[in-house]
């Protein structure tokens, strides 16, 4: 199923809330499932047309009538395998962004909300370009960062990588906090998401010190 234009998607869809969790259009999501409610989830999501899921951010500190954020990204799962003991390995397939608009529960284990997807529309076109990104700025900072947190990547693919899937691949992949991958969630542009990336990065290598990353 090939979904083009917001009328295409669902008014109602399931929500998986997973902090730290980050999807984005157009990137791919591997997720392991194996709690009930979400293993309910899967089964009735793979019985529908859009075969959708929302992940989405739970929030810090939750309100009387909000347990989420307000904008979380849907993924089509286009993969999965089972386990011998009943749990899944699933790919989400990032398709767009959504705004909750009314949370429901009380139906099905797990959680649905009510989503708009106005306001979103690039999300569904084609891969968006970066006409200031430095290259090789970018990479230098990056291998300074993966350094620092003694992490590992293979350097050959990121370098050939178009801009897009390697500024959200390192949006979804790199060790922020939750409020931080909202932050690269709802950047309306891939320019805005890379500048509050290399902002994030440099925060990092500063050893949190806002005020010396802002002078």
């Amino acid at each position: 199923m090939v979904m083009k234009i917001p009328t295409d998607l669902p008014a109602t869809i399931p929500v998986f809330p997973l902090p730290g969790a980050l999807l984005l259009p157009r990137a791919r999501l591997p997720l392991h499932i194996f709690e009930p409610r979400y293993l309910a989830m899967l089964d009735d999501a793979l019985k529908t047309e859009h075969r959708l899921i929302g992940m989405i951010q739970p929030r810090a500190t939750p309100g009387r009538d909000a347990k989420l954020q307000g904008i979380g990204c849907a993924g089509r799962v286009t993969g999965f395998s089972e386990t011998e003991d009943g749990r899944y390995m699933i790919t989400l397939a990032g398709i767009s962004r959504y705004r909750v608009t009314r949370e429901v529960s009380g139906f099905t284990p797990y959680l649905k909300a009510d989503v708009s997807w106005t306001g979103f529309d690039r999300d569904l076109g084609p891969a968006e370009n970066d006409p200031e990104f430095d290259r090789d700025r970018f990479m230098d900072l990056l291998a300074r960062f993966f350094e620092a947190r003694n992490l590992s990547t293979d350097w050959d693919s990121l370098k050939d990588a178009e801009e897009e899937l390697l500024i959200n691949s390192l949006s979804m992949l790199c060790p922020f906090e939750p409020e931080d991958k909202q932050a690269l969630l709802e950047a309306p542009s891939l320019s805005t998401r890379r500048e509050t990336l290399v902002t994030l990065i440099e925060f990092a290598l500063l050893g949190g010190d806002r005020d010396e990353i802002m002078q």
